[in-house]
């Protein structure tokens, strides 16, 4: 597969799991768990409220990495907020998870293929095209 290809493809990929999590697991409530999680960290009384705006900033994470706007920005971006995100879950909430505290690993390589497509990928069909 050609870089150019796999570095589109993996930007589709990662903005669909934005999507998906945001729009259908926060928004849409189809996944209350992501719910719970959120008010045992911040509280029950705004709960929802603090999940809905959880899950349209998953969706408007969805369009920054679709609009290809400060892309490196938004990659470190991403890495700085799942990292962040799941350290908090892994400490505060594990028996929420969907694999407990295997969740981490799954975000680490969540956060690599984020690195890789945009610092490494990206790179090299860079220096590709000014070659």
């Amino acid at each position: 597969m050609k870089r150019k290809t796999l570095h589109k493809a993996l930007s589709m990929l990662i903005a669909l799991v934005w999507l998906m999590n945001g729009l259908f697991c926060k928004v849409l409530n189809w996944v209350p768990r992501h719910e719970q999680i959120v008010a045992r960290i911040l509280g029950e009384t705004h709960s929802r409220n603090f999940t809905l705006l959880i899950g349209i900033s998953e969706i408007v994470m969805t369009v920054w990495i679709l609009s290809k706007f400060k892309p490196r920005f938004n990659a470190v971006v991403q890495i700085v907020i799942i990292g962040l995100m799941n350290i908090l879950e892994f400490i505060l909430v594990p028996d929420l998870l969907l694999w407990g505290r295997w969740n981490a690993v799954f975000a680490l390589l969540f956060m690599g293929g984020v690195y890789y497509n945009e610092f490494v990928l990206s790179k090299q069909i860079i220096s590709k095209i000014t070659k």
